[in-house]
């Protein structure tokens, strides 16, 4: 088998309103063989379809598609600029989608291509992003979302440096709030966004401990490792990053400094599902868990399936925002009872929904 074409499919659909005049529009990608096998990942940024179309399909034309790590490699040494940033995460679609077509040339979900499954269902905390921060509205969807069955919650800080004393005292009744109607043992993340420094992120980490978080989401970038030695040792606080963290060399940096509790390598971004199962190795080396941050889902699902829940407990599920990326998908990944069950579909689950889809046409 032999890859004949690599296309991005702009496609478009939705009541208009919806989003925007001309309702949504989401970019697949799409890389095609002479068996007519397909293989399809999305929604992928804008960003990256340039890198795809422009320096990428070229190197992917005429190679089998089944040998992903040869592919993998070829990508990675095609470009000084390979090692981050948006050529990784153009590398992570190829990759996804490669992933997707293996799976279906051999009628089998990816989970099981990586030696899963090893559980029937694979818990999801609720990302809470969007959701309004005053005290009572906060306490009332908590509680709601707990009773629904999520296993833990992640919530989002307002308030920066600029907001100063106010709102740094604002933060921290967030989290007590939070805990107060959770409850003293249910699992809570927050997330600052890698907005602050290192003396803020030290004062708000030292009088949130006492709520015991389950961590403190880049309190400042990932690659300020001594910051965030220094925030682990001074404040208690477990701390999670890595969703901005693009391989698993720039992982192995962060584990051997002992500079976080959690990885959120995101395998839309860190260079796919083939480096995202790396990683998942290489933090279990370290007896660190590995959360993958959930730019999309389905990916992620695959992954966790594969792998034991002591290495990845957790899915990320953005309430307010995953219902947009799987639109012009069928079905709908979701979970019940906190636990999202696994696709059974060959490779990744993905097809476009015809009954969604009013436009498609290929980028040029």
């Amino acid at each position: 088998m032999k890859i004949t074409d690599v296309v991005l499919l702009e496609v478009t659909g939705g009541e208009k309103g919806e989003s925007g005049k001309g309702g949504r529009t989401t970019i697949f990608l799409e890389i095609r063989t002479d068996e007519n096998i397909r293989g399809l990942f999305g929604p992928v940024d804008c960003g990256h379809y340039h890198i795809i179309r422009g320096e990428m399909r070229g190197l992917l034309l005429g190679q089998d598609p089944l040998a992903i790590e040869k592919i993998w490699d070829l990508l990675l040494r095609s470009n000084r600029h390979s090692q981050s940033g948006y050529f990784t995460m153009a590398m992570s679609a190829v990759d996804c989608a490669l992933w997707d077509l293996k799976g279906k040339a051999l009628n089998q979900p990816v989970y099981r291509l990586l030696g899963g499954p090893t559980r029937e269902a694979v818990p999801a905390y609720a990302s809470m992003l969007g959701f309004s921060l005053e005290s009572e509205p906060l306490a009332k969807v908590a509680k709601e979302y707990q009773a629904l069955g999520y296993p833990a919650q992640k919530w989002f800080f307002r308030y920066c440096i600029e907001d100063g004393e106010a709102g740094l005292s604002a933060n921290v009744e967030i989290v007590r709030v939070l805990r107060e109607a959770l409850g003293d043992s249910a699992a809570l993340m927050l997330d600052a966004f890698h907005q602050w420094d290192l003396p803020y992120a030290v004062a708000v980490g030292k009088r949130i401990a006492p709520f015991h978080p389950t961590w403190l989401e880049e309190p400042v970038p990932s690659d300020r490792i001594s910051a965030m030695k220094t925030i682990r040792q001074l404040t208690g606080v477990p701390l999670a990053t890595g969703e901005h963290v693009y391989s698993r060399w720039q992982v192995k940096t962060l584990l051997e400094a002992g500079a976080v509790d959690f990885i959120q390598a995101d395998p839309d971004w860190c260079g796919g599902i083939s480096e995202l199962v790396k990683i998942a190795h290489l933090c279990s080396a370290y007896d660190v868990p590995l959360c993958p941050h959930g730019h999309s889902l389905h990916a992620s699902l695959h992954v966790a399936a594969a792998l034991p829940q002591t290495i990845q407990p957790w899915v990320e599920f953005l309430i307010h925002h995953q219902r947009s990326k799987q639109y012009f998908l069928k079905g709908y990944l979701e979970p019940h009872a906190g636990r999202v069950s696994l696709p059974t579909a060959p490779g990744l689950g993905l097809e476009l929904d015809p009954q969604k889809v009013q436009r498609q046409r290929e980028i040029e």
